[in-house]
């Protein structure tokens, strides 16, 4: 197997591991046809920070887990090898993943303007709330008075949008989340619309900046800025090994059945 490897990764790895020769490297967006995978070895976030190298070239991205929980990156380090030989005999499965895409009239992002978890509007202190007015389709839905507004894909359903008591979503899901964050009224709860919808946020606040974030990308903004989401008209392939699925991931990963009286 021929295999090219990032710059900076390679510059840890070559005072560790002797290469017989140097590995071709790249630190830039690789060009269609120009890898067959992409294999991101750490965490959920480091197979995020893999998305602006593959995007737009097809090339599918395998997951290996050195890291804690990890629904993106699901392969334990352990297996690893037989990993690779999968890949090699092509004993795989592709996912598509949805992305969603943030429009800005000062193009906040530049080309790297979408998410595969989530874009995220958040205040940038402490101490005060925001008031997110939020429209679908230019139809108004609500004023969120809350510490931040989530609008998360069914992969992002698992990330941030959880941990705020946002729904579970299957990947294979044609759906959008819109999570609250900490809203101040409790009758506000987590929306999930169809991905065919567009999504426009009017953000207010006492701060007159705050933080989106695409994944872990984070600008910041002033009230003038409208943010308008929808659905990407790309995606992202994901690799799947035999013996792996969504449901056996979430009952491992959320510890679905146990119960500490029976061990």
């Amino acid at each position: 197997m021929e295999y090219i490897v990032h710059e900076a990764f390679y510059n840890s790895l070559k005072g560790i591991i002797k290469f017989k020769k140097k590995p071709e490297t790249f630190n830039a967006e690789l060009k269609k046809g120009e890898a067959d995978y992409m294999v991101s070895i750490g965490g959920d976030g480091t197979l995020l920070e893999t998305l602006p190298f593959v995007v737009g070239t097809d090339t599918p991205v395998l997951g290996i887990n050195t890291g804690r929980l990890g629904f993106l990156a699901i392969i334990p380090e352990e297996n690893f090898s037989p990993a690779l030989v999968a890949l090699k005999n092509k004993k795989f499965t592709v996912e598509n993943r949805t992305l969603l895409r943030l429009e800005t009239s000062n193009n906040l992002f530049g080309k790297y303007n979408y998410a595969l978890n989530e874009i995220c509007v958040q205040r940038k202190d402490t101490s005060t709330m925001l008031t997110i007015h939020t429209y679908l389709n230019g139809e108004f839905l609500n004023s969120y008075w809350a510490d931040g507004l989530i609008i998360a894909t069914p992969t992002g359903s698992t990330a941030y949008s959880l941990s705020c008591s946002g729904p579970i979503l299957l990947p294979d899901d044609s759906s959008i989340i819109i999570t609250p964050i900490a809203p101040h009224n409790l009758n506000v709860r987590p929306v999930v619309i169809p991905d065919t919808y567009s999504v426009t946020l009017k953000v207010e606040g006492r701060n007159p900046t705050n933080m989106v974030s695409l994944d872990s990308r984070i600008e910041t903004i002033d009230s003038s800025i409208e943010l308008n989401i929808r659905k990407e008209t790309f995606g992202v392939k994901l690799l799947q090994m035999p013996g792996h699925s969504f449901a056996e991931t979430l009952r491992k990963k959320l510890h679905w059945g146990k119960d500490v009286r029976n061990e």
